[in-house]
This record gives C-alpha cells, sequence and structure tokens, in this order.
C-alpha cells in the first residue's frame, strides 16, 4: 500500500480535528468542559509550535551563513552578479509590499475570531514604537541568549559580522563555512523530521478551535485563501506583466513556454520541481545558457517572490485573527527582516513555516495561529510554487535584457 504523502496526512488531520471539535461541541454544552477538551486537544498543537521554535535558531544561523558565503562568490561572476542581485532585492521588495497592501486592505485573518491570553504585541511595541529600543535591541549583548530566545534581529546582525569576518580570513574560513553548511543540512534533516509532526499539530490545533467556536470559523479559511491567490494574481499579472512592458518582455510569449512548468509547479507544490523544465523553457524563448544556467539557481535560493509574499501575508493575517494591531513600523520592521532571512531559507521546503515562527515569536504574536494555518497551507503552497516559477523565468529575462540579449 502506497504511503500517504504529508500533504494528505493534514488533509486528514484537519478533517478529523473539525470531526472531533464538532462532536465534542454538540454533545457537551457546558462552556468550561469545552475550555477544558480544548486546552487538552491544544498540547498536540504546543509540542508541535514548541518542535518548531527549537530549530529556529540553528536554522536560520546555518542557511544564512552559507547564503552570504554564496553571495560573497558574486564577486568572481561581475557584472551579471551584480545585475541578478539588484533584481532580487528589487522582487524581493514588490512581492513583500503586495502581500502588505492586500492583507491590510482585506484583513482577512479577521474572520477567524481567534482568542488567546496574550494582552500584547510584542516586547518591542508593546509601550509603542521607542526607536532607541529598537535600535538597541538589533545589536545582540550576548549571541548566545538572543539564540536561546530566538529573536531573529539580532541573529542576523551577529550572522553578517560572522560571515564577513569568515571571509576576511580567506582559505582558513572555508573550514568553517564547510562546517556550517553541513550544519545546516543537518538542521533541515531535523526540520524534515519535525514537520512529520505537522498532521498531529493540525489535529490538535484544529480540534480545540472548532470545539470553542464551532464550525462557521471555517468560512474565514475561505477568505485567506480567496485574498492569497487574488495577491498572487495580482502580483504575476501586473507587477510581473509591468516589468516586462517597460523592458520590452514579451509577457505572454514567456508564459506560453514556461506553461508546463507553472502547471507541474502548481499540481507537485514544488518550483524546484519544476526548474528542468523551466531551463528548456527559458532557452527556446531564446535566453543564452550563460544566462539561464546563473539566474536560475541562484532564483531558486533567492528570489522566491510566492513564497517571500506568503511569509509577511501569513504573520500579519495571524496577528488579525488574534485582534492584535501591527503597527505601521512594525511592519517595516517585518519587511526588512524578511529581506534578509528570506534569502538565506527560501529554497527550503517549508521553510516558509521556520521564518513565519521566528516572527511571531519576535513580536510576541501566539504561535498557535500558524498551526491552523498549517492546515490549509498546501493548498497557498500549490499558488505559491507556481508564482515562484514565473517569477524566476521573469527574473532570467530582465538579466537576459540588461545584458543586451535580443531573443523576440
Amino acid at each position: 500500500m502506497k504511503k500517504l504523502n504529508l500533504t494528505s496526512q493534514i488533509i486528514i488531520a484537519m478533517v478529523l480535528g473539525i470531526a472531533i471539535g464538532q462532536w465534542y461541541r454538540s454533545t457537551h454544552i457546558d462552556v468550561e468542559e469545552q475550555k477544558i477538551f480544548a486546552s487538552n486537544m491544544q498540547i498536540l498543537s504546543d509540542i508541535f509550535l514548541r518542535l518548531v521554535k527549537m530549530i529556529i535558531a540553528p536554522l536560520v544561523f546555518s542557511l544564512l551563513l552559507t547564503g552570504i558565503a554564496k553571495v560573497g562568490d558574486f564577486k568572481s561572476v561581475g557584472r551579471i552578479g551584480l545585475k541578478t542581485i539588484t533584481y532580487f532585492m528589487a522582487a524581493t521588495i514588490l512581492a513583500l509590499l503586495t502581500g502588505l497592501v492586500i492583507v491590510n486592505v482585506f484583513e482577512p485573518g479577521k474572520a477567524l475570531h481567534l482568542t488567546t491570553t496574550f494582552n500584547s504585541v510584542g516586547s518591542i511595541s508593546a509601550n509603542g514604537f521607542n526607536i532607541h529600543e529598537f535600535i538597541t535591541h538589533v545589536f545582540p549583548d550576548s549571541i548566545v541568549n538572543v539564540m536561546a530566545t530566538n529573536q531573529i534581529l539580532p541573529i542576523i546582525v551577529f550572522v553578517i559580522f560572522f560571515a564577513v569576518a569568515t571571509a576576511a580570513i580567506g582559505e582558513r574560513g572555508k573550514v568553517i563555512i564547510d562546517f556550517f553548511d553541513a550544519v545546516g543540512h543537518v538542521m533541515l534533516k531535523v526540520t524534515g523530521y519535525v514537520m512529520k509532526l505537522a498532521p498531529l499539530g493540525v489535529l490538535g490545533a484544529t480540534a480545540a478551535v472548532i470545539t470553542q467556536q464551532g464550525i462557521g470559523i471555517l468560512s474565514g479559511y475561505a477568505g485567506i485563501i480567496l485574498c492569497f491567490f487574488g495577491g498572487l494574481i495580482f502580483f504575476v499579472f501586473v507587477i510581473l506583466l509591468g516589468i516586462c512592458l517597460v523592458l520590452g518582455i514579451p509577457f505572454f510569449k514567456l508564459l506560453a513556454h514556461v506553461r508546463e512548468p507553472m502547471l507541474l509547479a502548481f499540481t507537485t507544490a514544488s518550483s524546484e520541481a519544476a526548474m528542468p523544465k523551466v531551463i528548456l523553457g527559458l532557452e527556446r524563448f531564446g535566453i543564452s545558457n550563460r544566462i539561464v544556467s546563473f539566474v536560475l539557481p541562484l532564483g531558486y535560493s533567492f528570489n522566491l517572490d510566492g513564497s517571500i509574499m506568503y511569509m509577511i501575508f501569513a504573520t500579519i493575517s495571524i496577528a488579525q485573527a488574534y485582534g492584535m494591531d501591527i503597527s505601521f513600523t512594525q511592519q517595516i520592521s517585518m519587511m526588512l527582516i524578511l529581506m534578509i532571512t528570506s534569502k538565506g531559507v527560501a529554497g527550503v521546503p517549508r521553510a516558509s513555516l521556520v521564518v513565519i515562527a521566528s516572527l511571531l515569536t519576535m513580536f510576541n504574536i501566539p504561535a498557535e495561529g500558524l498551526t491552523l494555518l498549517l492546515a490549509i497551507d498546501w493548498l497557498l503552497d500549490m499558488g505559491r510554487a507556481c508564482t515562484n516559477v514565473i517569477g524566476n523565468a521573469v527574473a532570467t529575462c530582465v538579466v537576459s535584457k540588461w545584458e543586451g540579449e535580443n531573443y523576440q
């Protein structure tokens, strides 16, 4: 008998959670009994979330360090590398801004109406934005302390210093890079093990929320799905199409050449699985192999537009679900953090979950909301993967244009 994949397990767990929660809610009318049962079911979700938090610091540290080291290699490729980085950073900003606008305009998270014992948004923001406190918080006084508490921004600052210093010592620094590259691979393996427990987390979280709030809360899921897919469509057919129009790239002709890999990415929820077909499609489109072979592989680690957009969308949606007000300055802070962290872990399966968890921890947003969002993550992931494919195809075309290639 064929083993069920993780997506199927999560869907089954969600259905079971809904059934268990609704059954208990209908057979036990007493509110206090419902709260106790929900609290007991929430244990499964809490265990899963603790394990996710456990991997945040070592995973981000190791992958970001090796990611910065790869960026350092761009010196050897010169002009093309600089143009590629420039576009990747611009695309990241546009994807984050799109996610921010969509989630703030439509506020999809509010439809969930979740409750929590948390009373503040976070230590940085509980008493309003304080520039002195924010700046001093960015610079760690102890790397051990900030890693223990998953303070992602100070970790990033330390990693940047550490990576630059490692590069500065030349050949002797390679052993450190190799070590952390190995650590990164180990942490990816650990992440895979932790994700196997995701169905249990989804089961517990779904049963708990249905028990307390009823099956009507599921309508909130529909709003989140429609809102996010609407944002992806806007990004592809307004932002990316606009970029192509400005640079004279025939967008719909490009779309025809990468239609098959986009469909493959959507159905498998994996943009990496479509990469070989994207390479063939771009070469048929007329882009030289030297551009495709350089830009596209880097794009799959540094330029996953759909995934980056989802990170900011999901984080703020969870805050909205708990009735928390995330200020403009805090949202800008989230953007700046994601601009860096997404470059280190963007190409890692389900890495967005780890990045979102770190943001929730930093801003003291209840992490159990992440488990509820995980119940529909499989569907959102299909849209993200498809967007990642066309985003990297456009990125390759842009660099090709900047290099003076004429493929029309």
